[in-house]
């Protein structure tokens, strides 16, 4: 069923077994066995349990359901509840943003139409689109969607607009004759209909060659399945942390138990250290504080028009090197727009026309008159080319209403994709006039006289000449040219096919979809930010430069590229010049996938922006999506990991922007929770090594994992940007977390908090063993709720932006400390075994202030 566009219709009938008069019901029933039903297939889903208990999949967890088991075995029955508890809340907020994923199949399903007319047994009847088979013959008019994929028989003026296929904004006009070309992209295969496309005018009965997932949207619902969902770079770095992590915890603790066993401890107490280890060196609320400093960037952008469906899809903005745009209705209005006319006196911009003028009069009546589209309010009706026409007119000081009640129409030519003309027949003071637009080449070739300077007059070739250099210069920005022309009539008649010849030229005009306002503002700031704009769209190679170059997205030097140009390359070609390439033209599907790929193997960071059916595969395969929210399609928006809600292109700017603050925050979250589990790491290894008393239970050190550690987290989570972010370069999506810098700072910081920690046993160890362990739990818990306001930026607090967050995750981690230490019926369950006096608080803050005092200082320092 190769090259369809290509076969006679008496071949097609003998392929597909079928005629003019349908297929019996028989067979019908026969082909439905074969082909099946006209759904499109859905793939095997995870169910509830299976996606919750994936959630346990990471070695960290693993690790702490060890530690919590141990535990419970060893009488720890309080701790092993908290770590169970925490795990199970964590599972079950994965498993729900799991199910909120994307339900892409589902609405591809819902662009089927639910019921089709065909001609079966030779009689027009009406069936489910699920019964629909190939070999069927379908009959479609205007209002239909189309229900399959066919080729076209006979063809009755037919309008088609394919913009969630193919990308193009304008309706296409569909022919019924054969297209003797080898190779054709989908949106040129003029006598092709396809499934989920809506017929605008006309009327044509199609021979069905596609059903299911054997139709165009078939193949994207394929590619969708396969298109891979990418990891977050934050993700692959939290995984890479993780496992380093995980090894080096199982190393120390092994470590631990073996000296503690060679010491002669016994083996229950030898644990109990491993134990202690484990749940001092696992970041417990690592999880929780990423996943709702995610939520927290979702929220601001939410605000500022942007959507976010996938949490880590936030984080992934912050390091984007390339957004591969669509063009129609991302970076354009989505709304032809008249933008040059012509005339023999010359070339007019539209906001100089003027419609009591002489030279624009005839021009703009003509345009209103012989056209069917309306404008009512604010909503357009009509092909967009035609309401174009009107809103031209409303621009240049005309009333298309006034002028089609003076000058009704007495007689019409429909327009007709065959000889690509219209004409309508008026009386024009005292004269019958008809009106006549179509293609330039077409209607200059009836055209037997000019207007020029309001007198009629014989063409010259000079004037030919002139006209269709001009109708190439237009072509050549990317402009769409009607051209337009009169003929007087003997009387008031009905039109025919001959009254079309002998016409007298009166002008061109030049139309367009434009570029967003915002578009070039929006190019040039992610140029600035180190972010690569790229054009991917269904439309035509000299419209999408013109637009691309208009917007600074096409630059010199840079390419454009057709989709028949991509056919012919392998991916390993494409991956060598994919970065001299900044426009894609008359591309499919599968092209998009290719070029995301292409930038994604070349070691960058791919946003996808797009609104159309045709570009959720992409959508899904890039590292982050981004679907329109008013424009977009709901299979676009269901592929997408972002939605813009306002459908502007800026808004992607500025989530760039939000982005890259949201990771700044996460990493300095990060910084801080891993510096406050180191000082208790090297504090159980100094005690251990040491054979001192254990410094810390296991319920002490949840407790300062779980409540004063996520307070102050959460508020680093909360931190305003500082400077401009789009001045920075992306950052490299392959960095890890644990850079040596970051590295560095971990060991410095959690080095002197330990130190601290360690001096403050000592002091208990005077007293007591349980005096030693709760002068080690206080002062860690308040070196790390000072840390907090170390962890907010690299600058001294006192150049950083207010955040009262802050202050109040350090008054609440306090109270809850003070709470654990001063009130007795807590002591049991916190294993609080002495009373602290006014001198050891005393101690504690001031050994506990030591660090913050040291690292602001040093700031401060080199801030002058």
């Amino acid at each position: 069923m190769d090259k369809l566009w290509m076969r006679k219709k008496d071949e097609l009938f003998q392929e597909f077994g079928t005629s003019m008069r349908g297929l019996s019901g028989e067979e019908a029933e026969q082909r439905i066995e074969k082909y099946g039903e006209n759904k499109l297939k859905e793939g095997k889903r995870k169910g509830v349990i299976q996606v919750f208990f994936e959630q346990f999949a990471d070695l960290l967890v693993v690790i702490l359901i060890a530690a919590a088991v141990i535990s419970a075995l060893t009488g720890g029955i309080e701790g092993t509840i908290v770590i169970i508890t925490v795990l199970i809340l964590n599972a079950i907020l994965g498993t729900v943003q799991h199910f909120k994923a994307e339900k892409s199949l589902e609405s591809l399903k819902a662009m089927s139409a639910p019921n089709a007319r065909v001609i079966r047994n030779g009689e027009k009847v009406e069936v489910p689109a699920a019964r629909l088979v190939p070999g069927d013959i379908l009959l479609l008019e205007a209002g239909d969607v189309s229900a399959a994929d066919g080729r076209i028989l006979e063809n009755h003026s037919l309008q088609v607009s394919e913009s969630a296929l193919t990308g193009e904004s304008e309706n296409v006009n569909k022919i019924a004759e054969i297209i003797e070309k080898d190779e054709l992209p989908l949106g040129d295969r003029l006598n092709m209909v396809y499934s989920g496309s809506l017929i605008s005018y006309g009327r044509a009965v199609v021979l069905v060659t596609g059903t299911g997932m054997n139709t165009e949207i078939g193949k994207i619902a394929n590619l969708m399945e396969s298109a891979q969902e990418k990891s977050t770079p934050l993700q692959r770095s939290l995984d890479d942390f993780s496992k380093k992590l995980s090894f080096i915890i199982l190393g120390i603790c092994a470590i631990v138990f073996g000296l503690g066993v060679w010491r002669g401890q016994p083996m229950a107490d030898a644990l109990m250290f491993a134990v202690a280890l484990a749940v001092a060196a696992i970041p417990e609320a690592l999880s929780s504080i990423v996943t709702i400093g995610l939520a927290i960037g979702t929220q601001k952008m939410a605000k500022e028009n942007a959507i976010i469906k996938n949490l880590r899809a936030v984080e992934s903005l912050g390091c984007v090197s390339v957004i591969c745009s669509d063009k129609t209705g991302t970076l354009t209005q989505n709304k032809m727009t008249v933008q040059k006319t012509f005339t023999l006196e010359g070339t007019t911009d539209t906001d100089d026309v003027d419609c009591n003028r002489t030279p624009y009069r005839e021009l703009i009546v003509t345009g209103v008159l012989c056209n069917d589209g309306a404008i009512n309010g604010e909503t357009q009706i009509g092909d967009p080319t035609e309401t174009a026409l009107l809103t031209f007119c409303r621009k240049a000081g005309g009333n298309e209403g006034d002028i089609r009640n003076t000058y009704p129409r007495m007689s019409e030519l429909p327009f007709d994709s065959d000889r690509k003309l219209m004409s309508t027949l008026h009386q024009i003071e005292e004269k019958y006039l008809m009106m006549t637009k179509g293609a330039p080449d077409v209607l200059l070739a009836r055209c037997k006289n000019v207007v020029e300077n309001g007198t009629t007059r014989e063409m010259t070739q000079k004037d030919l000449d002139g006209i269709l250099a001009q109708n190439q210069a237009f072509s050549s920005q990317g402009l769409r040219v009607l051209a337009f022309a009169k003929k007087e009539i003997d009387a008031k008649r009905l039109l025919t096919l001959e009254d079309e010849n002998e016409l007298t030229f009166i002008g061109l005009i030049a139309m367009m979809d434009p570029p967003r306002l915002e578009s070039a503002p929006a190019v040039g700031d992610c140029r600035r930010a180190g972010i690569r704009p790229v054009m991917i769209t269904g439309d035509h190679k000299v419209t999408a430069s013109a637009i691309a170059k208009e917007i600074g997205i096409l630059q010199e030097g840079d390419r454009a590229m057709e989709g028949s140009e991509l056919e012919h390359i392998s991916d390993d070609e494409l991956r060598g010049m994919v970065k001299d390439i900044s426009v894609y033209a008359r591309v499919s599907p599968e092209h998009k996938i290719r070029i995301v790929r292409a930038w994604q193997e070349n070691g960058c960071i791919a946003a996808m922006t797009g609104d159309g059916v045709n570009d959720a595969p992409a959508l899904k395969q890039a590292d982050i999506g981004i679907a329109m929210g008013i424009t977009g399609t709901e299979v676009s928006k269901d592929a997408a990991a972002m939605i813009l809600t306002d459908d502007n292109f800026a808004t992607i700017v500025k989530a760039v922007g939000n982005g890259r603050n949201v990771y700044a925050n996460i990493k300095n979250s990060i910084q801080f929770l891993l510096s406050g589990n180191l000082a208790g790491i090297i504090t159980v290894l100094f005690t251990s090594l040491l054979a001192l008393p254990l410094p810390f239970t296991a319920v002490q050190l949840l407790f300062i994992n779980l409540l004063t550690d996520s307070l102050p987290a959460l508020a680093v989570n909360m931190e305003k940007p500082t400077g401009d972010l789009l001045n920075d370069k992306p950052r490299d999506p392959r960095e890890s977390i644990l850079t040596k810098d970051f590295m560095r700072r971990l060991v410095i910081q959690g080095g002197m908090i330990a130190a601290v920690t360690i001096v403050a046993f000592y002091i208990g160890m005077g007293v007591s063993d349980g005096m030693a362990c709760t002068m080690a739990f206080a002062t860690l818990c308040m070196a790390r709720l000072f840390h907090g306001f170390n962890c907010r930026g690299a600058r001294s607090i006192f150049r950083l932006p207010n955040n009262p967050y802050s202050y109040g995750a350090f008054a609440v981690g306090a109270t809850f400390l003070m709470a654990v230490l001063f009130i007795p019926g807590l002591h049991g369950l916190f294993d609080i075994n002495d009373a602290l006096t006014g001198t050891h608080i005393l101690q504690i803050v001031g050994l506990a202030l030591v660090p913050t005092f040291i690292i602001q200082a040093a700031r401060v320092v080199r801030g002058r």
